[in-house]
């Protein structure tokens, strides 16, 4: 009987002791969206993006260019030329015209993958401040509050200041096409411009 009585006392013990470290686990939350945006690697990808941008605008403007001017001669000669001319140059109208289409589309999806390149070295220097400033506080569990799927949770610690330590001390994201910088992060108060549009150039 004394046997049982201990196993049990055991078992008792053994429930209660994870019961208290369930409960005892720290946790905290960040807005990682907000955390990102102050960050001075951003404005330098925004930056470098915008350059890509303009460069297929440009070249966006130019086959737009060279589509008029050719549709433009097409309806003053129209009149003068022969069928299989009028015919013909149709056709190249026609052709420019698919290709202008299919540049706009192309255009708008190496943009994407363009800045989605320039931010990724951004994203992992975020996360491992998240990570470093995690450990140091020993947290098990930190929320991201800028994704919205968080219905409810307990009171948890902000982590934004404890992060931003942690970069600070860190080298600058390396960014794709863009000098090196000096790391940092500038003060959550300051106003960003929002990143540009995947737009391509129009007439």
């Amino acid at each position: 009987m004394n046997k049982i009585s201990t196993k049990i006392a055991l078992l008792l013990l053994t429930v209660s002791s994870c019961f208290t470290y369930s409960y005892a686990q720290k946790i905290a939350h960040i807005s990682l969206d907000s955390l990102v945006t102050v960050m001075p690697e951003t404005k330098i990808a925004k930056d470098v993006a915008a350059n890509y941008l303009k460069s297929l605008d440009q070249e966006m403007l130019t086959m737009q260019t060279e589509f008029e001017a050719k549709y433009k001669d097409f309806l003053e000669k129209e009149a003068t030329m022969s069928e299989p001319i009028k015919q013909n140059k149709q056709q190249d109208l026609q052709q420019l015209n698919k290709r202008i289409e299919d540049f706009r589309n192309q255009a708008s999806q190496d943009y994407q993958h363009k800045y989605a390149e320039l931010t990724a070295p951004i994203m992992e220097k975020a996360k491992k401040g998240i990570e470093a400033a995690a450990k140091e506080g020993g947290y098990k569990y930190v929320f991201d509050t800028s994704v919205g799927n968080v219905l409810y949770f307990e009171p948890s610690d902000d982590l934004f200041g404890a992060v931003k330590k942690k970069l600070d001390a860190m080298p600058a994201a390396v960014i794709p096409g863009a000098p090196n910088t000096t790391g940092g992060i500038k003060d959550p108060k300051t106003p960003v411009k929002p990143s540009p549009g995947p737009k391509t150039g129009g007439k």
